[in-house]
């Protein structure tokens, strides 16, 4: 559940205005005789793409991450040879992909890639419908070993740490997996994919809390007591934009479907905002919130029970894609509150450092910042604390935020002053079916992997310059070398409960029991799946142009 900035692709960014400009690739030409020809870029493509699906792919499915042997290959952490990886930058990210190549293309190559992709995701789909962050396909033995190993021992990746044997919706995996299954099944209507289809919008729809939030995991279990604290998994979850990728798929299946089982469902799930937001003086939002009170709740041990500045700026600005979803002025009303809250919790100019002004936490009734440390040297021995003193704080989890209040203040002021009728006339929600957009990766995808943080689309074209780098830099083989910024310690055994000698306080990684990944200073070079859709979103672009 890592709290990368969640501007994956913001709601409204994602429904009504990527719907109205469906054709996202410009019609200006590059002058001719300037840069690779159309003939060359899509050479390149297919040679890239053949590596990934015929090389690198396990059944259709990937991984973030691979040396160029296979010897080794990485998800969030280290993967058995025959598991794949769902949070993205993973296998429904590659399945949007290809599914954009095909309609960029017209080749039949990618939609036949597309379909591998969905086949590998089926197989590991619960039978509830939703997925894991990972799944393996030599079946549940060799997963429930991989958690008894790998997963148990990353010190600081404590969703890997038990295994659940249910699903999730933490960054993005279920949601994108939803989301390119209805692409797929919409492309050709093929009812090969409606089945697994129908069971993710059955989970989408079984799973949502009364009150319309979503937990972290479903089915509902209570089983993990990490450090004395409660399993959170079962709380109202807004971290990693849980609401916000559920809300996105189901507005997917109206448009595309016209399935009116989702519109309650649509509204109950913006309504929990309103209901979660708490009472003055502290008119915010946590990671996570109680079913029973509503009151934020703590989540992993470096989760305190708390308010979340970067949640509740995140809230605000969802609560105004609500506005425009539905011209409702209450998704507005308390939205001036949150916004004072938020300059009253803003670090001394002393301590503001990279833009990042804003605590993480703020302690509920005091209001004051909490910062995350930590003690020992690996799962077995070490600790995660919160206190009020913002020096030696950890670096795997970010102690401050950088919140865009001004820019949220102004795009508040500008609905205040546009009627309700105007600010929704574009409303997926409203008017006639609209196709869904035809390209999916040609924007900026935030994900999980270190080696590429964000997947960054060029703002507008990709030059003949970039395009004649990227055709350059394939090698012989087939794909991008890349350096792997990421690695992990191999599994030698379990953590020891005595501290190893040294101070782990500020690492990304522990003793070399702990499997959890960091940064290193000497990468290797290896295959990034990132990477790829990186180049290959750059070279649709280009391919658009000549």
């Amino acid at each position: 559940m890592p709290l990368s900035p969640i501007s994956r692709r913001r709601l409204m960014a994602s429904s009504a205005a990527a719907f109205a400009a469906a054709g996202c690739v410009s019609p200006l030409k590059a002058l001719a005789g300037e840069g690779p020809t159309k003939a060359q870029a899509l050479e390149t493509m297919k040679k890239a793409t053949r590596f990934m699906v015929e090389k690198a792919a396990y059944n259709g499915g990937y991984v973030w991450s691979y040396l160029p042997d296979f010897s080794r290959r990485w998800g969030e952490m280290e993967a058995f040879p025959t598991m794949i990886w769902v949070q993205p930058p993973g296998t429904a990210t590659m399945g949007h992909l290809f599914l954009d190549a095909f309609h960029a293309t017209g080749d039949a190559y990618y939609y036949e890639a597309a379909v591998k992709a969905a086949q590998a995701l089926i197989a590991i789909q619960h039978p509830a419908g939703g997925w894991n962050y990972l799944g393996d396909l030599a079946g549940e033995a060799s997963l429930k070993k991989w958690y008894d190993t790998i997963g148990k021992n990353g010190w600081r990746l404590e969703e890997f740490q038990h295994y659940y044997g249910n699903a999730t919706f933490d960054d993005a995996g279920t949601a994108e997996a939803s989301q390119f299954l209805l692409r797929l099944y919409v492309e050709k209507q093929d009812k090969a994919f409606k089945p697994a289809l129908d069971k993710a919008l059955a989970f989408v729809l079984d799973s949502q809390y009364p009150i319309g939030g979503w937990p972290q995991r479903f089915p509902l279990k209570d089983e993990f007591h990490h450090h004395g604290k409660a399993d959170y998994t079962g709380y109202i979850t807004f971290n990693d934009d849980v609401a916000g990728e559920n809300l996105k798929f189901l507005i997917m299946v109206w448009q595309a479907l016209g399935d009116d089982r989702v519109l309650p469902v649509i509204r109950k799930a913006m309504d929990c905002f309103l209901a979660c937001q708490q009472p003055m003086p502290q008119p915010a939002w946590g990671l996570q919130h109680r079913v029973s009170d509503l009151k934020p709740a703590g989540a992993r041990t470096y989760e305190p029970e708390a308010f979340a500045t970067h949640t509740t700026g995140g809230n605000i600005a969802s609560c105004m894609d609500f506005y425009e979803l539905t011209g409702d002025p209450k998704f507005l009303a308390r939205l001036g509150e949150a916004l004072d809250w938020l300059d009253s919790v803003k670090l001394p100019a002393e301590q503001i450092k990279g833009g990042r002004a804003y605590p993480t936490f703020i302690s509920i009734g005091e209001g004051k910042p909490l910062f995350i440390h930590r003690t020992g040297s690996n799962v077995v021995n070490g600790r995660y604390y919160a206190d009020h003193n913002p020096e030696n704080v950890v670096i795997h989890y970010g102690s401050t935020r950088a919140v865009n209040v001004e820019g949220l203040r102004k795009r508040l002021a500008k609905l205040q002053a546009t009627p309700p009728e105007i600010a929704s006339q574009d409303s997926p929600l409203k008017g006639g079916r609209k196709a869904l957009p035809r390209y999916f990766t040609t924007g900026d995808i935030s994900v999980s992997d270190l080696n590429v943080d964000t997947l960054k689309a060029d703002t507008g074209q990709t030059s003949p310059d970039k395009a004649a780098a990227l055709m350059a830099a394939l090698n012989s083989e087939g794909w991008w070398p890349a350096e792997l910024k990421a690695t992990s310690n191999p599994y030698i055994g379990d953590g020891s409960p005595t501290p190893a000698p040294g101070d782990f306080s500020r690492t990304r990684v522990g003793d070399a029991t702990d499997t959890s990944p960091f940064i290193t200073e000497t990468p290797k070079i290896g295959i990034s799946t990132g990477g790829y859709i990186e180049n290959m979103t750059a070279l649709i672009k280009y391919i658009g142009t000549v």
